[in-house]
């Protein structure tokens, strides 16, 4: 009788969780098929993803992330159709906030209708809407980091060797998928000395652990090896990140940059006003959850510790809004939980709607209002006038457009074209990706007639230019304050002759 019970609730909580997440993916695919892949690195990765399908394995460990490529690559067999790819990562993004919401809901005891709240509340975040639209590592990792949490909680909360290494296999998951699951190694830590349990040190516990965490890096390197490629290429990828050998091309040098307002700012202007209160309000709200009984882990304090030690962590290096990627979804747990404690239930569900619906408010106007795309245009522009090869100014926009991948070429100065105009190539795209990463070194070009023009807003969008201040290094008044020079123009692909 009870088993019958507990049946039906597990069925009704299912049915909530679906209707909110087939919410939450029409939030994130509409006007999706007629949007372009955002930035260099989802084109990028696109290409890559199609080289590992034929076998060419020289860029595996791209960003070291070949878990991402080896994913998609069967994709690559049936299809090169980038919005093919764009969609199920999206979709992957959806299936990692029913994962948050699912774990944070069963371990709050939330009533069906909450967990799908929170869903809800969570699945339209301005960021991560916009990030779970691109064809980067971002959408994977995410669905993986909240498998880690669920997983890490349970091994915290019932210590044994079966709940550390599927937390481990997660982990190991994770490095595999996206470098910036390194970031969670040190927090990891933090736990590990606040359970102070001897789970690692128990009957060899700890060498399970480095030997399933190795098993990836032996396993791909060896097959690097095969394809012709250094053993270190992997780990040495890392290395390249953490300590640049030389400027990149906006000028910027170095990984270290101490703000502790940028997230705070991007948070308050395009978030949800109830994520800055929370964080805010949860240290005295939660106190005694936060402090008491360190030794065992509460659900409050685990979600709290991850958010702000990624908040922490991030303040001190170089910033984007994706640096906090993995912390937006518990910054809304926070947030709801905290909501949950001090309304009741009527007034829980109308702050919340409110909530959602400011939300998407957001989504229209940082995100919808961006996504028309003229890249199409341009390449048929091309197609018509016999342009089968075009040099670009930075962006690769217009690769998933021309007929084959060698026929687009990225340059990063107006010197490089006259070399490119002797092997043939009649026209540049002057692709205003170039004011995005801040490599203004196309004063000439900017000043001639074109022989076609289109709009193309994304390349004016606030979150886009954000996201690249990682790659500029500039502040966040200073990004935002190109990005308004940049919307005085009217038109952001040009068509030059060479």
């Amino acid at each position: 009788m009870l088993a019958a019970k507990n049946d039906n609730q597990t069925r009704k909580n299912a049915w909530w969780l679906l209707l909110a997440l087939a919410a939450v993916a029409a939030v994130r695919l509409y006007g999706l098929a007629g949007a372009a892949l955002p930035d260099y690195d989802s084109v990028r990765n696109w290409q890559i993803v199609q080289e590992v399908a034929r076998g060419n394995l020289r860029n595996l460990f791209h960003h070291g992330s070949p878990g991402f490529s080896l994913l998609y690559a069967p994709v690559a067999w049936l299809t090169t159709d980038y919005r093919v790819f764009q969609h199920l990562n999206a979709l992957l993004a959806v299936g990692a906030v029913g994962v948050l919401a699912a774990f944070v809901g069963r371990e709050a005891r939330l009533l069906p209708v909450e967990t799908a709240l929170l869903a809800l509340l969570t699945g339209s975040s301005v960021f991560l809407t916009f990030s779970g639209r691109d064809f980067t590592m971002g959408s994977a990792s995410l669905l993986v980091f909240a498998a880690l949490l669920r997983a890490y909680y349970r091994r915290l909360r019932s210590p044994g060797r079966a709940p550390l290494l599927r937390a481990t296999l997660w982990l190991t998951l994770g490095l595999s998928l996206n470098y910036k699951f390194l970031l969670t190694l040190p927090i990891l830590a933090v736990f590990e000395l606040l359970q102070q349990d001897g789970l690692l040190r128990q009957r060899g516990n700890g060498w399970r652990v480095l030997a399933i965490l190795a098993g990836p890096y032996g396993l791909l390197s060896g097959i690097g090896m095969l394809a012709g490629l250094p053993w270190y290429r992997w780990v040495g990828v890392y290395y390249t990140i953490a300590f640049p050998g030389a400027a990149n091309a906006a000028g910027r040098t170095g990984t270290a940059q101490l703000d502790g307002l940028y997230y705070l700012q991007f948070l308050r202007d395009f978030e949800s006003p109830l994520v800055l209160l929370a964080l805010v309000v949860v240290p005295v709200l939660w106190r005694r959850e936060l402090l008491v009984g360190l030794r065992r882990m509460n659900l409050l304090r685990y979600l709290a510790l991850w958010a702000y030690c990624y908040l922490a962590g991030m303040s001190v290096l170089i910033k984007a809004p994706r640096g906090l990627l993995p912390a937006y979804g518990l910054f809304y747990a926070l947030a709801f939980l905290s909501l949950r404690r001090v309304l009741p239930p009527r007034r829980l569900l109308v702050v919340a709607l409110l909530a959602v619906g400011f939300n998407l408010y957001r989504v229209q106007r940082e995100i919808y209002a961006y996504t028309p795309s003229h890249y199409a245009d341009a390449a048929a522009w091309l197609r018509a006038h016999g342009g089968h090869r075009v040099a670009s100014t930075v962006g690769q926009g217009l690769a998933p457009f021309q007929a084959s991948a060698d026929s687009l070429v990225v340059v990063t100065h107006e010197s490089q074209l006259p070399a490119l105009r002797r092997r043939g190539y009649r026209y540049v795209l002057l692709d205003a990706y170039w004011r995005v990463a801040q490599v203004p070194n196309f004063g000439a070009l900017a000043t001639r007639p074109a022989l076609a023009a289109w709009p193309e807003p994304l390349l004016t969008s606030p979150l886009l230019f954000l996201e690249h201040s990682e790659f500029t290094g500039l502040s966040y008044r200073e990004t935002l304050a190109r990005q308004q020079a940049a919307r005085c123009d009217s038109v952001q692909l040009r068509l030059l002759a060479l």
